[in-house]
Parts: structure tokens; C-alpha cells; sequence
């Protein structure tokens, strides 16, 4: 069924309903461990994205980016800079050091599933991986706040919160990319409200079970704004600093945040 809070139209799904998003998340969970565990010094993101078509394929679900808005390729490869969106091509060969971002998602039975890694290529320095675990902690402080009850920038706090307590913890301080972030999910991939990934407490649609959201912090090494490239897609930090893109789609439920996203 669909709910309506001031003009957006939020989709709110049965236990069933979950169970089956439950099982398309598992399909992207294991996609993206597949290409992890390829991605290494030599190998192209074009590679990996034949890998995590054949994948989801193999399972008898589609790739939900693939066509997506015409977007050319089934996960976007976001390299160093680039924080989102990046085209896989088998002329973009990983390197030593690259922090590679990989965002995927399958339609399985009409239902999407969601979510994104940072992936160390070879040896990463400290300060990226930093960059990367903070990211990640942010990530999980989100999800935490996916309570019944709550209200949706709640999510958000929880997300700026965790950043700038890793700046203070790494001494540097993270940008939060303001202009990309979360989302609703169901029977689509891009469903209302958006999620910030920052902002005050205590604002926007109240959390019910049943809602689905996919909770997606970015951020940056340097300066958070942003530049898109000519391909009309890639998104990159306008000062070439470093960017992490964690993600996972995570359902409301009475008994708090359902993570359907993770292996199974």
C-alpha cells in the first residue's frame, strides 16, 4: 500500500513483502562479495561488472541499474575521486592503492534490493581506510536510528553524528556529500522520501513499520562539493580529494531495523 505524508507517496510493505526483499538484498549481497573478492591490482571495472551481471542473471533476477534512466552498465565503479556513479569499462584498470566504490541492486520477483562497498584495492593507505571505516560506522550508526516511531531525519543525525565523531577520532574532517543520499525502496528502486545524510533530529515523515529505506552515506577526504562528469553520470570530488559510498536497504519493523541487504 501506498501512504501519503505532504505530497510523498511512501510505500508500506507487508512482513511477506520484506521476506521477498529480503532474498533479492541477499542476491546484491552476494554480488557484491563476488566482486570483491575479484577486485585486485590489474583487473578492470568492466571485468567486474560482467561478473556481477552474470551473477544476478544466474539467479533469475535483473540488474536494476542496467537501462536505469539509460545508465549504461549493471553496478556503477566509482574510483578515488569519484564518489558515485562510475561506469565500469575494460579500459579502467584497478591499480595498487585505488579505493574502489561499488553500488549494485537487483529486481527479483518485482521486488529491489540495494546496496554499496568500499573496497581496498592491494595496499590502501591509512588514511583511507580510515576515510572508509568512518564512512561505514556512519552507515551503521543510520540504520540504528530505523526505528518505529522515529522520524526520518533522525536517520540522518545519526549519519552526521558518527561522521564527525570519526573526524574528531581521525583528526580530519570528513565531508558529508549533501547532494546525493538515500532513498525508499520496494517495487522500485527509487521510491520517497530521500534521505539526507545529515540534519537536525525530529523532522520529516514518522517512521512505520514497513517502510523500506535505503540508508547510503558519502563522504569525502576533503571538500564535499561536488562536480558531474561529461558522461553525464560520474560524480567527483571538485577538489580531487578521496570519496567511500556505503550502503544497505533496511526495512522498519516493530522489532526495530531489519537489515535485508546482508548475506544470507
Amino acid at each position: 500500500m501506498l501512504a501519503r505524508w505532504r505530497g510523498r507517496d511512501i510505500e508500506l510493505k507487508t512482513p511477506g513483502e520484506l521476506d521477498a526483499m529480503r532474498v533479492a538484498g541477499a542476491l546484491v549481497a552476494r554480488t557484491l562479495a563476488a566482486v570483491t573478492e575479484r577486485a585486485r591490482p590489474g583487473v578492470s571495472t568492466g571485468e567486474l561488472d560482467a561478473l556481477a551481471e552474470e551473477t544476478i542473471r544466474g539467479a533469475g533476477a535483473v540488474p536494476s541499474f542496467l537501462g536505469y534512466h539509460g545508465y549504461p552498465a549493471s553496478i556503477c565503479a566509482s574510483v578515488n575521486e569519484q564518489i558515485v556513479h562510475g561506469i565500469p569499462a575494460r579500459t579502467q584498470v584497478l591499480a595498487d592503492g585505488d579505493l574502489l566504490s561499488v553500488d549494485c541492486g537487483a529486481v527479483l520477483e518485482g521486488w529491489h534490493g540495494d546496496a554499496a562497498v568500499t573496497i581496498a584495492v592491494g595496499a590502501v593507505s591509512d588514511a583511507d581506510l580510515a576515510l572508509s571505516a568512518a564512512c561505514e560506522a556512519a552507515l551503521h550508526a543510520g540504520i540504528a536510528a530505523v526505528l518505529p516511531g522515529g522520524r526520518l531525519s533522525d536517520i540522518s543525525h545519526a549519519v552526521q553524528v558518527a561522521t564527525e565523531a570519526a573526524g574528531r577520532r581521525d583528526g580530519v574532517e570528513y565531508g558529508i556529500v549533501a547532494e546525493y543520499g538515500g532513498h525508499g525502496i520496494g517495487t522500485s528502486m527509487h521510491m520517497d522520501p530521500f534521505l539526507p545524510n545529515y540534519g537536525d533530529p525530529g523532522h520529516g515523515p514518522r517512521l512505520r513499520p514497513g517502510m523500506a529505506l535505503a540508508v547510503e552515506p558519502m563522504l569525502t577526504a576533503g571538500d564535499p562539493e561536488t562536480l558531474e562528469l561529461e558522461d553525464g553520470w560520474t560524480v567527483v570530488t571538485a577538489d580531487g580529494s578521496r570519496a567511500v559510498h556505503w550502503e544497505h536497504s533496511v526495512a522498519v519493523t516493530e522489532d526495530g531495523p531489519r537489515i535485508l541487504t546482508l548475506p544470507a
